[in-house]
């Protein structure tokens, strides 16, 4: 266990993540799913209400922290209408389905249940964003999920009673940013290596952000 005051660090770290990458998405860097930013804003907002309630203590902090970053976020995507990821019907269903769990908090009030159904509304929330990394990894960047799994780290560390209601968001957040940092980093080193080997007609058709930003775009301008 390590000094309780640590998570403020770890909070801190979250932020600068997030503001960043609020940056980011105004200069059209990268393009966050709304769906997604605006689930990992609210599910937090409910997780930090009912942390509160339990008396879980500083902790609750990182979950705060956790759910103003991705409003920072969400509010930022409406700055620049490049930086806006297309909403498909099966990104709609994980917000229906995040929206229902988090209904079932205000149902039964029960505050280790709201965690646990925040937590659930937070990873459903966020699976149009992981499927998108996959997909397009250059349409996001590591470190806000490395500062999020930070973040994560440091509240388990500061943790003096390992109940349901205090761990389960840091952990879950340690697991998502490994889990996202993973994505960007290994599949973000195959798009670019396919793309440098691939015909390359133009930046535009390919849709890269920023326009070069990799070697074939780069190389395309030059001619």
């Amino acid at each position: 266990m390590i000094d309780p005051r640590f998570v403020l660090i770890g909070a801190a770290l979250s932020m600068v993540g997030s503001s960043w990458y609020a940056v980011l998405t105004v200069r059209g860097v990268v393009r966050p799913n709304r769906v997604s930013w605006f689930l990992w804003a609210a599910a937090p907002a409910i997780a930090f209400g009912a942390q509160v309630g339990d008396g879980v203590g500083l902790p609750a902090v990182t979950t705060l922290a956790v759910g103003l970053g991705p409003f920072l976020i969400f509010c930022a995507s409406f700055a620049n209408p490049s930086s806006y990821w297309r909403v498909s019907r099966f990104d709609l269903w994980c917000g229906v389905g995040a929206a229902v769990a988090l209904l079932l908090w205000l149902v039964l009030d029960d505050p280790v249940l709201a965690v646990l159904t925040a937590v659930a509304a937070d990873a459903i929330g966020g699976i149009p964003t992981v499927i998108k990394a996959w997909r397009r990894p250059d349409t996001e960047r590591g470190f806000v999920y490395l500062f999020g799994t930070a973040n994560g780290t440091l509240a388990l560390l500061s943790l003096s009673a390992f109940d349901v209601a205090a761990v389960a968001f840091p952990l879950y957040l340690l697991l998502l940013g490994l889990t996202m940092c993973s994505i960007v980093s290994l599949r973000g080193r195959r798009f670019h290596a396919a793309a440098d080997h691939s015909p390359h007609p133009s930046p535009k058709k390919r849709n890269c952000y920023p326009p070069r930003s990799c070697s074939g775009c780069r190389t395309t301008a030059a001619r």
